[in-house]
């Protein structure tokens, strides 16, 4: 018999994505009694300084801004009891386009085969049942969340171990949505030219295609709390102006693409775990 608990592993680019896209599937198996292990592969040094100070302005310290956010992103895992958490500590490359992009020791610098012998190590030591990372285009093009599926999915092909594997993403129903819940919340929301809402348009994916559903409304309380800790990047954490009933009304069903599988589990599929207990 193995006596290994049965494990989720999450790999996310920055502090804070792991409350956006996965902390009610994290605090929903945690409380479950599964091993929740969060990879985290950049230091989040382009996020906003104190005060809101943007990066590249006066006074914006990418090291002060990295080590504020570590202890952000360890105050979320408690939140969200992560059982394990694992930094990778790539440096952020920012939005496309950043001449962060281009730094040397940036992620997006970093040669796929190097970050994925790091997530291979991780995947050994750990075993995970199930692995959770973006899509190939990072949900909505940002190079860091590009490059944390570039290198999970090769370390995945370079092992042995066969995990169930699921990309995060959201319903074409409630991206729709969405935009009508920032339209009421955000005063100064303006409507995007043309070519930025079809861009938008073909974020997330149809309703049909997606094939699972985790409902993880009665952990809406610890998502928000987890976000909410990271209290550096508020003004652009927009979820955490609607309030927490909102915000569990809105944010209460997590969705996934399961894009590998041994289980034979039929989908949809409500449960991560569907098939392994």
């Amino acid at each position: 018999m193995n006596d290994r608990p049965l494990t989720l592993m999450a790999v996310h680019a920055h502090p804070d994505d792991e409350a956006t896209g996965t902390g009610g599937v994290l605090a929903r198996y945690a409380a479950e009694g599964i091993r929740t292990v969060l990879v985290t592969c950049t230091d989040g040094g382009c996020g906003d300084g104190p005060g809101g100070v943007k990066p590249g302005d006066p006074g914006h310290d990418p090291a002060a801004v990295a080590l504020m956010r570590r202890q952000e992103l360890e105050a979320s895992c408690n939140i969200l009891k992560v059982s394990h958490l694992e930094t990778l500590g790539y440096a952020d490359s920012g939005m496309m386009g950043w001449a962060a992009n281009d730094a040397p020791g940036s992620f997006w610098q970093t040669p796929v085969e190097k970050g994925a012998a790091r997530i291979v190590e991780l995947l050994r030591r750990y075993q995970p049942d199930v692995v959770v990372t973006y899509d190939e285009n990072g949900f909505y093009g940002h190079p860091d969340h590009i490059q944390a599926n570039r290198i999970t999915m090769a370390a995945l092909a370079m092992t042995t171990q066969t995990p169930k594997v699921y990309w995060t993403t959201a319903p074409r129903s409630m991206m729709q949505r969405f935009g009508e819940v920032m339209r009421e919340f955000g005063a100064d929301w303006q409507e995007p030219d043309p070519a930025e809402a079809a861009a938008m348009a073909e974020i997330g994916l149809p309703d049909e295609e997606i094939t699972t559903w985790v409902d993880t409304t009665e952990f809406g309380g610890q998502k928000f709390d987890a976000l909410a800790a990271h209290a550096s990047q508020g003004e652009n954490i927009f979820f955490l102006k609607m309030g927490q009933k909102r915000f569990t009304e809105l944010m209460g069903v997590e969705t996934f693409v399961r894009v590998q599988d041994t289980t034979g589990a039929a989908v949809p599929e409500n449960d991560l775990f569907a098939g392994l207990r």
